[in-house]
């Protein structure tokens, strides 16, 4: 465990230009056949089951010409423009709060927000929604406007939905990292997938990924780059929605803990959070090989958690305390997870369970035993190749 980070205030905030005004939570709720008719379309094009059921698969079999608006006929002139707002208003009002079940775990009172429950199935699904809801709304992004975006796991997975409802183009720039799931199902939804192949300086890939995103930009005059690591819209899709939530599930909350990888989701979380209850302490979960916290890079294999690079969101994120976890750790806590308590879940869910186990495992006097709340931050099925197999494992050990 180390020092905290210097937090940003309310004020450096507004001087960010973030906006200062509050959304109620929940957004505006659509109709019953408003959100039976946007369920219908997604699963008209080619996914299974409701969001938040097991088994939701991400797969699409066929491709819907560029610009073409899934979630309605388009209009034709200007109204397509138009029309692609009503699209987004559509996608957030379906948003719903993702469930918290409280865990067995000595000494004490352990919540877990379950993101894998959500529209897409990721706690990078209300991000990716966000940064794209404020650009149309700003008009950066038009009808089949291209998107290019890093990413090699769940913010992929959420562009490429939301893209594919929105009739936007899509692309993708992942590495060898992703998981074999996340790759098929990013070919199936977009019509370009870009995969790079040489490390950079830190032993990862992010930064020949964003040089790459960089290139394909001066190839794409008008392409949208989300740019996950510095983008104050996704950190905001995080304090409007997933930091409400968590404010309003519980009376009272003294710890969250949270795994940072583009700082997004902390930020936005830690933002609304110190606002609600200025005596809770937010913990970041980090990966043994990520620089975010000053560490020395080393090549890590568990996506989802940890950096190449500080993100720029880290400065707005008020945090207390910080736990770095090495890998080995990561695949112990997940299979406890499982085990344990039945939660079948991603990478940085173990490590960020694993963190709390170590914090809480020092001895401390304590009157009444604290609330913790930890985000379980995808399902276990995309690593069912890596942390969830022996073979894989066993070589993770080796290689120490």
């Amino acid at each position: 465990m180390r020092s905290a980070v210097p937090s940003s205030t309310s004020a450096e905030l507004q001087t960010a230009k973030l906006g200062t005004g509050e959304v109620p939570w929940p957004v505006e709720k659509p109709s019953e056949a408003e959100l039976e008719e946007l369920l219908s379309r997604v699963n008209a094009n080619g996914t299974t089951g409701r969001p938040g059921e097991a088994g939701m698969e991400l797969m699409v079999d066929t491709m819907e010409p560029s610009g073409q608006l899934i979630c309605g006929p388009p209009p034709a002139g200007p109204d397509r423009a138009f029309r692609l707002k009503d699209c987004v208003g559509q996608l957030v009002r379906a948003v719903r709060p993702t469930p918290v079940v409280r865990l067995d775990f000595p000494g004490i009172k352990l919540h877990a927000k379950l993101e894998q429950h959500g529209l897409v199935g990721s706690v990078k699904d209300r991000a990716a929604l966000w940064i794209l809801k404020s650009a149309i709304e700003r008009g950066t992004i038009g009808p089949g406007s291209p998107v290019v975006e890093s990413s090699s796991g769940n913010f992929a997975i959420a562009l490429a939905v939301y893209s594919r409802l929105l009739g936007l183009d899509f692309t993708p720039v992942i590495d060898p990292n992703i998981s074999p799931l996340y790759e098929s199902s990013l070919r199936s939804l977009c019509r370009t997938v870009v995969k790079v192949d040489q490390r950079d300086d830190t032993g990862g890939f992010l930064k020949t990924r964003l040089a790459t995103v960089r290139n394909v930009l001066q190839a794409s005059p008008g392409a949208f780059w989300p740019n996950q690591y510095a983008n104050v819209d996704g950190m905001m899709g995080h304090y409007h929605l997933t930091g409400a939530e968590i404010c309003s599930c519980l009376p009272d909350i003294d710890f969250v803990f949270v795994g940072v990888s583009s700082a997004g989701t902390i930020a936005g979380i830690s933002q609304r959070l110190k606002e609600r209850f200025p005596h809770a302490k937010v913990i970041a979960v980090d990966a043994e090989g990520s620089v975010i916290f000053g560490g020395s890079p080393k090549k890590r294999h568990i996506p989802g958690i940890g950096s190449s690079v500080v993100p720029d969101l880290l400065q707005h994120a008020r945090i207390d305390d910080w736990v770095l976890v090495r890998e080995a750790d990561t695949v112990a806590a997940c299979r406890e997870l499982v085990e344990r308590h039945q939660l079948f879940v991603g990478g940085s869910s173990g490590s960020v369970y694993h963190a709390i186990k170590q914090y809480f495992g020092v001895p401390r006097s304590r009157r009444t035993e604290p609330t913790v709340l930890f985000l379980c931050a995808d399902r276990g099925a995309a690593y069912l190749d890596t942390v969830y197999d022996d073979g894989w494992c066993a070589k993770l050990e080796e290689a120490g």
